[in-house]
């Protein structure tokens, strides 16, 4: 037991859990990644169809990547912190 109590006294002597992103910026950050992200998709939607599919690839990726990150922070925002 002397190894519970040690843990047990060194989980209360550390510091608590603090963010490194503040959870006050995390609305406008959902509101701006969401933004891009639907920006982006109606770019993607509305350029024609070209023979190189690299630039849509890089769109798509970026776009992608954007909803996550935006997603996650409205969830965040919202108090479902995932």
């Amino acid at each position: 037991m002397s190894s519970y109590a040690s843990v047990k006294a060194l989980h209360s002597s550390l510091p608590s859990f603090s963010p490194t992103i503040p959870t006050s910026v995390l609305p406008y950050i959902a509101l701006v990644f969401l933004s891009i992200f639907f920006a982006l998709t109606f770019t993607f939607t509305t350029l024609p169809r070209s023979k190189n599919p690299l630039p849509e690839l890089g769109t798509g990726l970026l776009a992608s990547s954007l909803a996550g990150a935006g997603v996650v922070a409205l969830f965040c925002t919202l108090g479902v912190y995932v």
